[in-house]
C-alpha cells in the first residue's frame, strides 16, 4: 500500500465522517470527527472477532504513518500559520503581556506541577517511574492545543477579549511546550534524572527566541514581496512558500518552527500589512486558501487521533492512572494561571472567572499525542501514551462540549 493510497483512504474517511457529523450529529467538527472515528475503530475491533480484515487494514495504515513526524514537522507549521493569519492582531497586541506569561512561565510551572503530581500518583500504583520521565509527561500535556481550541471557541460564543487570551496563549504555548519537552528529553536520554527549571530555561531560551526572530524575518520578507506585486495567484504561492521554506530553515537551525510560523502568520495577517500589501482580491484568495488548508488538515488530524487508539496498551492500572490524572492536570493548569491573572487583572480588562474558563477551555490535542508517541520504551511510553490519550479524549469531548455553556454561565 503506497502513500497516495493511504492518503486517499484517510481523505475518504475524513469526508465520510465529516458528512455524518454535519448531517446527523451536528457537533463541532473537531469533536464530531473524533467521536465518529473512535466509534468506527471500536466497531472494527468488534467486527475483528468475526473477520479481522478491516482491523488489519487499519493497523497497517497506522503503522505506515509516523504521527509524531507528520504532525510536528509538517502539519503543525501549516495549521499554526493559518490560525495566526486569522487572529485579531490588534487584540493580541493589547493582551501581549499576559499571553506571553501564560505561554512561557505558565507552561513551565504547569510542567513541574503535573510532573510532580503524576510522580506521586504513580507511586500509589507501585509504578517505579523516574521523576524526569514524569516531567516529560508534564511537558507534553501542559500546552493547550490551538488546533482544538480555535475551532471550538468560534462556536462557544466567548467574549472577544477572553477568546484572544485563550487563542493567543494556545498559538504560542505549544511551540514553547515542544521546546520544553525536547529539552527535558535530552536530559532523560543522557541518563540524568536531576532536572531543574534553570536547566530547562537555559536550554530552550535560544530555540524560542530564535524561532520568534526567524518568524519576524520571514513575515517581513513575505510582506515586502507581496507589496511589490499585484497578482493574487503568485501572492498565495508566496505565503505557501513562506511556511514550507521557513519550516525547513527552522528545523535545520534547531529553532522552534511552530513559533516561527505563528510569528510570521501574525505579521502577514495583521490589518496594517494587509492594507498596504494586499489588494481586496488578494486578501480574499489568501484567506480562503488558508481556511481550506486549515479545514483539510484539521479533519485529517482528528481522524488520525481517533485511529491512534489502535496503538494503546490496554492495562487497567494505566487506564485508572489516566482517569485520575485528569483532575490533577486541570488543577495544575488552574494554579499555573493564578499568579499571572492576579498580576494583570487590574491593568487589563479581564472578564469574570477568567481563570476557571481558561482552565476548562485549555484543550489538549494532537500535539500531546504526537509527543507521547515520541517517547522511548525506557521512558514508559505505553503508560504515558494511555494517560495522554485518555486526557486528550476527555479534553476534546467533555471539555469541548461544555466550554460554551460554561462561558455563557460565568460571563
Amino acid at each position: 500500500m503506497n502513500y497516495f493510497l493511504i492518503t486517499t483512504i484517510l481523505v475518504f474517511l475524513s469526508a465520510t465522517f465529516g458528512f455524518i457529523n454535519v448531517r446527523f450529529l451536528k457537533l463541532p467538527n473537531t469533536i464530531g470527527l473524533m467521536v465518529i472515528t473512535i466509534c468506527f475503530t471500536l466497531g472494527v475491533f468488534a467486527l475483528s472477532y468475526v473477520d479481522d480484515t478491516l482491523l488489519n487494514a487499519e493497523k497497517y495504515i497506522i503503522s505506515q504513518i509516523d504521527f509524531k513526524t507528520l504532525l510536528l514537522d509538517i502539519m503543525l507549521s501549516f495549521l499554526l500559520f493559518a490560525g495566526a493569519l486569522h487572529t485579531n492582531f490588534q487584540q493580541l497586541r493589547v493582551q501581549r503581556w499576559p499571553i506571553l506569561v501564560f505561554s512561557t512561565i505558565g507552561v513551565l510551572v504547569s510542567t513541574f506541577l503535573v510532573g510532580t503530581a503524576v510522580y506521586y500518583l504513580l507511586m500509589v500504583f507501585s509504578m517505579d517511574v523516574a521523576y524526569v520521565y514524569c516531567l516529560l509527561f508534564g511537558a507534553l500535556i501542559s500546552p493547550t492545543d490551538p488546533i482544538a481550541v480555535l475551532g471550538i471557541l468560534k462556536q462557544a460564543g466567548a467574549p472577544k477579549i477572553l477568546e484572544t487570551k485563550i487563542v493567543g496563549e494556545s498559538l504560542f504555548n505549544d511551540g514553547v511546550g515542544v521546546v520544553v519537552f525536547l529539552t527535558i528529553f535530552q536530559f532523560a536520554s543522557s541518563g540524568s534524572e536531576s532536572v531543574s527549571m534553570i536547566d530547562v530555561l537555559e536550554l530552550f531560551g535560544v530555540e524560542v527566541i530564535g524561532g520568534i526572530v526567524l518568524g519576524l524575518l520571514l513575515g517581513w520578507i513575505t510582506y515586502r514581496l507581496m507589496k511589490s506585486i499585484d497578482d493574487y495567484d503568485i501572492e498565495v504561492i508566496i505565503t505557501l512558500a513562506t511556511v514550507m521554506v521557513g519550516t525547513v530553515i527552522a528545523q535545520n537551525l534547531h529553532l522552534s518552527a511552530p513559533l516561527a510560523m505563528v510569528t510570521a502568520g501574525l505579521m502577514v495577517g495583521n490589518d496594517t500589512m494587509r492594507d498596504s500589501a494586499m489588494s481586496e482580491t488578494t486578501e480574499t484568495y489568501v484567506d480562503k486558501f488558508w481556511e481550506l488548508v486549515d479545514i483539510l488538515l484539521n479533519t485529517l488530524l482528528f481522524v488520525l487521533i481517533g485511529m491512534e487508539i489502535l496503538v494503546l496498551a490496554f492495562e487497567l492500572d494505566y487506564m485508572i492512572a489516566g482517569l485520575l490524572s485528569i483532575p490533577l492536570i486541570l488543577l495544575s493548569r488552574y494554579l499555573s494561571l493564578l499568579l499571572p491573572i492576579g498580576f494583570f487583572k487590574e491593568k487589563l480588562d479581564f472578564v469574570p472567572n477568567t481563570n476557571i474558563i481558561m482552565t476548562w477551555g485549555g484543550l489538549r490535542g494532537g500535539i500531546s499525542i504526537a509527543l507521547a508517541l515520541g517517547l522511548t520504551q525506557e521512558m514508559h511510553r505505553d503508560l504515558f501514551l494511555v494517560i495522554t490519550y485518555i486526557v486528550v479524549v476527555f479534553s476534546i469531548i467533555v471539555q469541548g462540549l461544555t466550554v460554551g455553556k460554561l462561558v455563557k454561565k460565568l460571563t
